[in-house]
Parts: C-alpha cells; structure tokens; sequence
C-alpha cells in the first residue's frame, strides 16, 4: 500500500504560482510512476502531468510549458509547480501512483490518491 499526502495548494491571482507537494508513505516510490490529476466542480478528473522513473515527464496539452513536475526518491515525495495560473486552473488537486507507464491519461488505471488539495485561482 502507498499512502499519498498532497499540499501547497491555495488561491492566488491569475498569473501567479504554487508549489504542490505529494509525499508518499508506506513503500518507497523510486520505481512507481506519479501522476497529477485536477477534477473541477461538476467536471471529471483530468490527467495533468506524470512523472514515470525511468522514461522521463509526460504533460498534458494543456497545461504543457506552464506546470513542472518533479520527484525527490530520497524524500518519497512528488512536485508539481504551476505557473502562470489562469481562472481555468481552478481545481482540486490529487496526487496518484501506479507501478507501470501504460495508459497514464485515464484516472481508472492508477492504483493510489491522495485527498486533493485545492487550487483557486482568481481573475
């Protein structure tokens, strides 16, 4: 079992940035990918961003040259730093893991999540 934790989330003005965190517990998570998702009110939860251990980063389009995530294996913890916020970004935050690299866009095939936190980003 892996136990996911996320913070940093807030609310900030359009155009500003956060640093979410991710830290895991229960199993080391050098060999796991990790992965951001953000689900809006009323909307499903979309892929943001996945760090997978040995074959690099993988964005979404949208999001792509404006959030940056990152890992630290010596702390089991995951980054995901968001700049340039735009209202659209507003969101609840959740931090995943799974074992392999397939099918990193569809919320059903990871097997951790944290409880989200909260990105408000006004206008």
């Amino acid at each position: 079992q892996v136990q996911l934790v996320e913070s940093g989330g807030g609310s900030v003005q359009a155009g500003g940035s956060l640093r979410l965190s991710c830290a895991a517990s229960g199993r080391t998570i050098s060999t796991y990918t990790l992965g951001w998702f953000r689900q809006a009110p009323g909307k499903e939860r979309d892929f943001v961003a996945a760090s997978m251990w040995s074959f690099g980063e993988y964005y979404a389009d949208s999001v792509n040259n404006r959030f940056t995530i990152s890992r630290d294996n010596a702390k089991n913890t995951v980054y995901l730093q968001v700049n340039s916020l735009k209202p659209e970004d507003t969101a609840l935050y959740y931090c995943a893991a799974k074992s392999s690299n397939v099918d990193l866009r569809f919320p059903g095939s990871w097997s951790y999540w944290g409880q989200g936190t909260q990105v408000t980003v006004s206008s």
